[in-house]
């Protein structure tokens, strides 16, 4: 039985796995997801590479009005994915793992930080283009 902590882990890393569908992002998760679970085997690896991107088609093929249900049931599918691989290692092992895996969510969450843009500006107008004046604005791409 695994402890809270990599509990978690596996929770973030499907959590990651979906919010980086789509996105910048999601090469460098879809390769590090695949790294981690294919323990260095390059047939594993491809297999789990396939794997991803038939989640990524899931989630682009959700309608608005399913697409939280769906995220939630691929991000489901993934943590259960690592908690297997996390239980099935022996401890040593597990700890090198579970770190190769944090680095892959901190990897997706700095890719997700970078895409947001912030704007202020107060008492805007738009024209052509252009800003003037000032308000607010925040846009988030992810």
């Amino acid at each position: 039985m695994l402890v809270e902590a990599l509990l978690a882990l596996a929770a973030a890393g499907g959590g990651a796995i979906v919010q980086a569908a789509g996105t910048d992002a999601w090469n460098g998760v879809r390769s590090g997801i695949a790294r981690v679970l294919g323990h260095g085997e390059e047939a594993r690896e491809q297999g789990e590479l396939e794997r991803l991107d038939r989640t990524q088609a899931v989630l682009d093929a959700a309608t608005d009005g399913e697409i939280e249900r769906v995220q939630a049931a691929q991000a489901a599918v993934w943590q259960n994915r690592l908690e297997m691989l996390l239980e099935e290692l022996a401890e040593g092992q597990r700890q090198q793992v579970a770190a190769e895996l944090q680095a892959v969510i901190e990897q997706a969450s700095a890719a997700g930080k970078e895409q947001s843009v912030h704007n202020d500006f107060s008492g805007s107008t738009f024209e052509k283009s252009a800003v003037q004046g000032s308000g607010t604005q925040h846009n988030s791409f992810n």
